[in-house]
């Protein structure tokens, strides 16, 4: 009988096992990497789907995209099931849907069926992903706790900066004439494998809060009403119907605010707990968290169709280039939180501008005629981006109390995805826009909105970081009122 662990009671199920048995989090590690890789894996054979399946530009942002939205409207629901049904059931069944999907997705026959089965995909990641840092809580305790969690970080960079490395080495392999499609099939095998030892993982629950169906299907259509016709809208020259759903977006998000007072006035459990944006750092720095994430989706999206279809690359050559992406992030990983520690909130700035320069850089070599130029301002942007990510979450939610910690972090990631959706629509449609002028302009014009993108989130930052109106941080106040007399 698989042994329950509860929330409320803290307890960790480890009858029969080691002091510290660590196949659980190996087991929820393999779905946070296939999760997150998806993301990223597919930016490189996106001029392969679009050559074979004769793709045009809409279709293959929503390759992208779609995945992206399902997975970050999702998130905070399969959260809830997870405490429902028990976190380890769910994992199992999102990762039986992943690999379902990851197959319709290898299999698909034309590029609307790979759509439909990318957006399907994504909803199973939002089931899985959600229950493993629940498992992760629920299962360790103290120093083995803080090394699962940065297992966990780990596992997410690894399969953010190497997917493209890692998707053009198996599109090259092109096993058994795959090509492209060997970058979902490879996860049917690894699925199978993971589901076989779930058992491994106890079985734990949460609070048995009812889930908000309305909620999410408001916020589902709030995000749709701007991604869809970001993605469609230029590809049919701007049709009344996008500015429609342009225009609907803020009355949906509207009505999605008032439902969730109403929930809670109710007593019910809302989807968002609104109350959570009345910490001003945690409001401004979700905001900035969302702005920031449309940055490396966006960018990734941009540097794949300019390396092979700007430059001639081949995808593994085109996933080696990339890997001066990962140099960077990887460097950025071993000082971020040292550099945080001596310089506070002020570090997230500081990457937020190496992003801009780098992209700078990029665009004044853009047209180069050796990739050696290429290397240092995508090595930089790498930096950045890991100066930004690292010491993020943490930052953001310093001021939170810990009893929401949960749910604040759940916000967090889901505005973090979502603008990795938006970041894919908004510059998709700068890159084809400028296209006209060739692929290295297209490619250029989308490195300077990105820039001023990375500008807003260090604005945002300094925002943050400045004091309310009339005293101090709450964060100083709290620290001063604590200190000894």
């Amino acid at each position: 009988m698989a042994t329950t662990v509860s929330d409320r009671t803290d307890v960790t199920a480890r009858a029969g096992r080691p002091a510290t048995d660590w196949r659980p989090l190996l087991v929820v590690l393999v779905g946070t990497f296939m999760t997150f890789l998806d993301f990223f894996i597919v930016n490189v054979a996106l001029p392969s789907i679009h050559d074979e399946l004769h793709a045009g530009p809409d279709a293959v942002q929503l390759v992208v995209a779609g995945y992206g939205l399902a997975f970050a409207v999702g998130m905070i629901s399969g959260g809830r099931l997870g405490d429902l049904y028990g976190r380890r059931r769910m994992f199992a069944l999102g990762l039986a849907l992943f690999t379902l999907t990851s197959a319709a997705c290898g299999l698909a026959p034309n590029a609307d069926v790979l759509v439909v089965a990318r957006v399907l995909q994504g909803v199973a990641g939002a089931l899985l992903t959600p229950q493993v840092l629940a498992i992760v809580s629920a299962v360790y305790t103290g120093a083995a706790r803080a090394k699962a969690f940065a297992a966990y970080g780990f596992a997410m960079g690894i399969a953010g900066v190497l997917g493209q490395l890692l998707g053009g080495a198996l599109i090259s392999a092109d096993f058994a004439g795959s090509g492209w499609r060997g970058i979902f099939l490879i996860n049917v095998p690894v699925g199978l494998v993971a589901l076989a030892a779930v058992r491994v993982i106890p079985e734990s629950r949460g609070a048995r809060e009812r889930l908000d169906l309305v909620g999410t299907e408001l916020i589902t259509l709030a995000l749709a009403a701007v991604v869809l016709p970001l993605v469609e809208g230029r590809e049919h020259g701007w049709p009344m119907w996008t500015w429609i759903s342009f225009a609907a977006a803020p009355v949906l998000l509207g009505v999605f605010v008032v439902h969730q007072l109403g929930r809670r006035r109710a007593g019910r459990a809302p989807l968002v707990n609104l109350a959570l944006f009345a910490d001003r750092r945690f409001s401004l720095g979700s905001l900035a968290g969302l702005t920031f994430g449309l940055v490396p989706a966006g960018f990734f999206f941009v540097l794949a169709l300019y390396l092979q279809q700007g430059r001639g690359f081949s995808a593994l050559f085109s996933g080696v280039v990339f890997a001066a992406v990962g140099v960077g992030y990887f460097a950025a990983m071993l000082l971020a939180q040292p550099l945080a520690a001596r310089f506070g909130r002020q570090v997230l700035a500081a990457g937020a501008i190496a992003v801009a320069a780098g992209c700078l850089v990029l665009a004044d070599v853009a047209a180069a005629s050796t990739s050696l130029e290429l290397l240092p301002g995508l090595a930089l942007i790498g930096f950045g981006i890991g100066l930004v990510l690292v010491p993020l979450s943490a930052e953001v939610l310093s001021e939170i109390d810990p009893a929401d910690a949960g749910a604040a972090a759940g916000v967090l990631a889901t505005a973090q995805q979502v603008g990795g959706a938006l970041g894919v629509a908004v510059i998709g449609v700068v890159f084809f826009e400028a296209l006209s002028g060739g692929v290295t302009h297209a490619f250029t014009v989308s490195l300077y909105a990105l820039a001023g993108l990375t500008a807003a989130t260090a604005l945002l930052v300094q925002a943050r970081l400045n004091p309310p109106a009339g005293g101090e941080p709450r964060s100083d106040r709290r620290r001063r009122e604590l200190r000894p007399t």
